[in-house]
């Protein structure tokens, strides 16, 4: 049983999939930045419902973002303790990939990056772009996928919150299919495009952030 878990955003989710990806169970709710609180809480009671305990889990897959710094550690820091704890395979999945892959007609996914800047991926394109909340007017119309918060702040009209743990399970799934093993919990890190607010570096790229 492969057990996801996005916290990129204030849009949380989580789900349980079957080893070839197949969704069992998915659980998405709001959070006024409570991720600490919520995240595994959360899971647990989603794992109970369906008749699991955390011991079931098989592997584990995460959003590995860009996003909300916060959310972004809360969530790798709980999928890394289980990993490690259960002696289980991890598998790190793009969240802004996952979330268009979540909303198959979206045109882009949008994910916070500051007060006036957003992290920007179209659908198709291969990079993740920031930019500021005007260059999303030629998009603020068409169906995006954009946190809540994010979607009233910066007036995109036909947002879809990104509930997205069941893409990232499915992903893992291919993954985990052709690389039983999954991703190093070592290295395994946050997708960080910017150091964190208030913070400066010199070179971004070096810094690790988890």
């Amino acid at each position: 049983m492969i057990v996801a878990i996005d916290g990129a955003s204030t849009d949380l989710s989580v789900a349980i999939a079957a080893p070839d990806g197949r969704l069992v169970a998915h659980d998405a709710w709001r959070s006024a930045q409570r991720q600490s609180a919520e995240l595994a809480p959360h899971l647990v009671a989603l794992l109970a419902a369906n008749g699991h305990a955390v011991r079931d889990i098989s592997a584990l897959a995460i959003g590995t973002g860009p996003g909300s710094f916060t959310g972004l550690r809360v969530a790798m820091a709980l999928a890394k303790g289980l990993a490690v704890a259960l002696h289980r395979p991890i598998v790190g999945v793009p969240s802004l990939t996952a979330w268009l892959a979540a909303a198959p007609d979206s045109v882009a996914a949008v994910a916070r990056a500051g007060a006036r800047e957003a992290y920007l991926l179209e659908r198709g394109a291969d990079v993740i772009r920031l930019v500021d909340a005007g260059a999303l007017d030629a998009v603020r119309d068409a169906v995006l996928v954009a946190p809540t918060e994010l979607a009233e702040a910066f007036g995109l009209r036909r947002a879809i919150a990104p509930n997205a743990a069941a893409a990232i399970a499915a992903r893992a799934a291919t993954r985990l299919a052709e690389a039983p093993g999954g991703d190093d919990p070592g290295t395994l890190e946050p997708i960080y495009l910017r150091a964190p607010r208030g913070v400066e570096v010199a070179t971004e790229a070096s810094v690790r952030w988890l």
